[in-house]
């Protein structure tokens, strides 16, 4: 069995039009709410992941951090890779594929559309948006992550902020 978790970064913030986008950090709703949903998660696996990667842009690799704090994984260890940011979700793929087995559970930080284009591939459901700070598990009946795209995986969970913290947001929001 292989296990995967995919997380959009948390809100971003857009205050200053000078940041390029890899430069965009967390607003303070994000900050909070990677702070949060990180505890959330952490608390419906039963296992941690083996090992974290991550997008480089600066609000993935923050939101990141968090979650690798909740599962109390090396922040070190966390390996940044900037083709999450600049290649899609075919890339995702193709790096899930060359992951080495001994790792059973991965977990990556990344981005819009590519997480909600990932979950339906994964799954085989549809979800119209994976909302900023959403995350969702996938667990794949296969021993090698090589097979990772010949078999639907099972949903174990989809989880964002609005789901838990529903008074934290505006009608508008």
């Amino acid at each position: 069995m292989k296990k995967i978790l995919l997380s959009r970064h948390a809100k971003s913030s857009w205050d200053n039009p000078e940041w390029t986008d890899i430069e965009r950090p967390l607003n303070e709703r994000g900050l909070r709410d990677a702070l949060k949903m990180s505890s959330v998660v952490a608390n419906l696996l039963d296992k941690k992941p083996d090992l974290i990667v991550s997008s480089p842009a600066l609000r993935a690799y923050t939101t990141c951090k968090y979650y690798a704090d909740a599962f109390k994984y090396p922040q070190e260890n966390i390996r940044k890779d900037i083709n999450i940011f600049e290649r899609g979700p075919k890339y995702v793929v193709s790096l899930l594929q060359s992951m080495d087995d001994q790792y059973d559970f991965v977990a990556l930080f990344g981005h819009n559309p590519d997480m909600t284009s990932l979950f339906a591939y994964f799954t085989g459901d549809y979800v119209a948006n994976i909302p900023t700070g959403g995350v969702f598990c996938v667990e794949f009946d296969i021993e090698s992550w090589k097979d990772i795209d010949k078999v639907n995986g099972n949903l174990i969970f989809f989880e964002y902020p609005k789901k838990h913290f529903p008074k934290d947001r505006f009608e508008f929001d």
